[in-house]
């Protein structure tokens, strides 16, 4: 008899991560590839869904899986379902030396410039 039991149908989606920047939100981007109606060439589209994220687990370049949710905002109607990848962070962390010498560098040169003129 549980197997009768059956939760309600809820669209998911598949899509990557554009902005984090809010508090329990983000915004999610996904694509799809569709045939043009006339000249059945294939299109990319793109719809960007606000997703609501309670515990702050995705951030910007996850691939993440929304579900359809009630509304809890005025554009909120998704909520996360699972990270399914993680963006490949990339940051002043793995070389810090040699971000500093780069801004250093710049700095002088520009110091350079005001002391000729």
């Amino acid at each position: 008899m549980a197997e009768e039991t059956k939760k309600p149908n809820k669209q998911e989606k598949l899509g990557h991560v554009v902005s984090a920047k809010m508090e329990k939100t983000i915004i999610v981007e996904v694509t799809r590839k569709v045939p043009h109606p006339l000249y059945k060439r294939i299109v990319t589209k793109r719809k960007k869904f606000y997703a609501h994220d309670e515990q702050g687990l995705a951030k910007l370049g996850d691939v993440v899986r929304i579900i359809e949710c009630r509304p809890m905002s005025r554009l909120k109607r998704w909520s996360l379902g699972e990270v399914v990848r993680k963006a490949v962070v990339v940051g002043a962390d793995q070389a810090p030396g040699i971000a500093g010498a780069d801004t250093r560098a710049v700095t002088t040169n520009k110091q350079a410039k005001k002391k000729k003129k």
